[in-house]
């Protein structure tokens, strides 16, 4: 009987140890996940800066014409200011190396042209009006900070370049969304673009952005938002061909099919295409090339007609970033300045394009 219970009691004390034990394996294990969650924590949403409420509420104003037309002169006064301060910019001469990162512009798509070369090939292209951009404030590398910092080390940070387009009405714009153009001297703007550039292509406030930033015969890179289109189904949205019209098939000519594997998986892979929402996504288009430029409107002939968007909508250009299409010419750096003494021509053409002022048929005289 003695016997019985030392062992019973030795077990028990055993049993306590092992208890013992796991309990301070539990606590350890919390404490290493808690300084995991600690040292790497979720990254958080910051808007930027310029983010700021732009539309306010507008009430019943009694403004007499007097005082509706002496707001309007203060408007002009303001955006001749704004011109004659562009012109007077200078920026120190840097030599451009395709190392060297430009600021892009805003645009807008209005629409799409037909173009013919000098061999008689027919080109569609779409042109793409540059809106009057101006620079409304320079981070530097040290001074931007990203929304999401994902990765620690980043090596040849660039500064961040806030371009605003299509001039508005202040009083149409809140005191906060004013504030942000208070420093360069531009009126409010209806849009508002960062654009990345190396340090040296940083450019002075209130700098005028116009179509001249390019040049014929290099290659662009557009973004765009694509056309809303709402819920589609697999043919629409990912070019499926369908079922058969007929032959047995019931009710399922524009059904997906087979969506999963049987057997152990049993389950439905991520990424399979399925209908779902379609477009009011981001897109760009790389590498377009420029045909024709026009210095008066400001126009820019860019090949293909499948620029992301809709007409008349938002897009934003680059200088491509593709190694292939890397301009083999100098480029205008940090940008465009207009010289007084030279006057540029109107439409500006690729050696490739024919343009319909030269002649076309030559009679030699015998």
């Amino acid at each position: 009987m003695a016997l019985t219970l030392n062992v019973a009691s030795r077990s028990c004390s055993v049993l306590k140890l092992i208890e013992e034990k796991l309990r301070l394996l539990s606590v350890s294990t919390t404490f290493q996940r808690e300084s995991h969650y600690q040292k790497r924590p979720k990254p958080r949403l910051r808007n930027p800066s310029w983010l700021t409420p732009k539309a306010r509420t507008i009430g019943e104003e009694n403004f007499t014409p007097e005082n509706r037309d002496f707001l309007a002169e203060i408007v002009d006064d303001k955006l001749k200011q704004c011109t004659e301060k562009s012109k007077q910019i200078v920026t120190s001469p840097v030599p451009w190396t395709p190392k060297l990162q430009r600021t892009g512009v805003i645009a807008k798509k209005i629409g799409i042209y037909p173009l013919w070369l000098k061999n008689g090939t027919r080109i569609q292209t779409t042109l793409l009006q540059v809106l009057d951009n101006h620079v409304i404030r320079y981070y530097t590398p040290e001074e931007y900070e990203p929304v999401q910092q994902l990765r620690p080390r980043v090596y040849n940070k660039k500064g961040c370049l806030l371009v605003g387009a299509e001039l508005g009405d202040p009083s149409t714009f809140t005191r906060e969304y004013c504030g942000l153009f208070k420093e360069s001297g531009v009126l409010p703007t209806k849009l508002l673009g960062r654009f990345f550039v190396s340090p040296d292509a940083s450019l002075p406030q209130g700098t005028t952005i116009n179509a001249q930033h390019f040049q014929v015969g290099n290659y662009v890179d557009v973004r765009g938002k694509t056309i809303d289109r709402g819920f589609q189904g697999v043919m629409k949205r990912h070019g499926f061909k369908g079922m058969p019209a007929s032959h047995g098939v019931t009710k399922s000519h524009r059904r997906v099919g087979n969506i999963g594997a049987g057997g152990e998986k049993a389950r439905v892979w991520p990424g399979k295409k399925m209908p779902g929402h379609m477009g009011n996504r981001f897109k760009m288009a790389k590498a377009l090339k420029i045909w024709r430029i026009n210095t008066k409107y400001n126009v820019l002939w860019v090949s293909g007609q499948a620029i992301p968007g809709e007409t008349n909508s938002i897009v934003y250009v680059y200088d491509t970033q593709l190694p292939t299409k890397t301009p083999q010419k100098p480029l205008p750096f940090p940008t465009f300045f207009e010289n007084e003494n030279e006057t540029a021509p109107e439409d500006i053409f690729d050696e490739e394009v024919h343009s319909f002022a030269d002649s076309t048929i030559l009679f030699d005289e015998k």
